[in-house]
């Protein structure tokens, strides 16, 4: 991918997620970009979301090539699920172009039962290429190296494929570490997502 920014990087460094996702979602300008560009119809979503949303945890989660920023995504026209949303959801997209997560697990309500998966233990992590995963709470303690904060979205380019509209907030980085994972997500997707030691059954509680 082409890209007019050019970036000298910054020193690798600790960064607590919630103060990095504050930094990311809390400036001024990026809400009047955000309410500008949904007002436009601009930002899609890659498919209908169902607005179930589903958690995910992971002991660590590793990657090669970080992209982040935000969009907004729809669920199925008429969905039961819209409640006071009108099935729009103002998200965080987040990729990796390559991906290792450890002790991985995926929880969804269903009607006073969970469905719960779980992989990547005993030695084996989860791999993915290009995984993107849309959320609206993501925490951890997380580290990146040569990360670039309020690049254009439409410029990322550690990501192949991936990348947001003209206007908004975007940020990047080569590498980025996450201990003790945890997401609200509305969608993932990934080119590939190998799962060792796959577990998927009903459970009483969530992840």
């Amino acid at each position: 991918m082409s890209s007019e920014y050019t970036s000298t990087g910054a020193p690798h460094g600790k960064v607590r997620w919630r103060r990095f996702a504050a930094t990311f979602l809390g400036a001024g300008a990026v809400g009047a970009a955000m309410i500008a560009l949904t007002a436009q119809g601009v930002l899609a979503a890659q498919f209908s979301l169902s607005g179930i949303p589903f958690t995910v945890t992971a002991d660590r989660l590793d990657g090669t090539g970080f992209a982040q920023f935000a969009t907004l995504d729809h669920m199925a026209p008429g969905s039961p699920n819209e409640g006071d949303t009108g099935g729009q959801l103002v998200l965080i997209v987040s990729a990796i172009d390559q991906a290792k997560l450890t002790n991985l697990c995926q929880s969804i309500e269903m009607g006073g039962i969970v469905l719960k998966l779980t992989a990547g233990d005993e030695g084996r992590p989860v791999s993915a290429r290009t995984l993107v995963v849309d959320s609206d709470v993501i925490s951890g303690d997380a580290s990146f190296e040569k990360i670039n904060i309020g690049q254009d979205a439409s410029t990322l380019d550690t990501v192949p494929g991936v990348r947001g509209n003209l206007g908004v907030f975007g940020q990047q980085a080569d590498k980025v570490t996450i201990v003790n994972l945890r997401q609200h997500n509305y969608a993932t997707t990934a080119a590939t997502f190998s799962l060792p030691h796959l577990r998927m059954q009903f459970a009483s509680e969530g992840c």
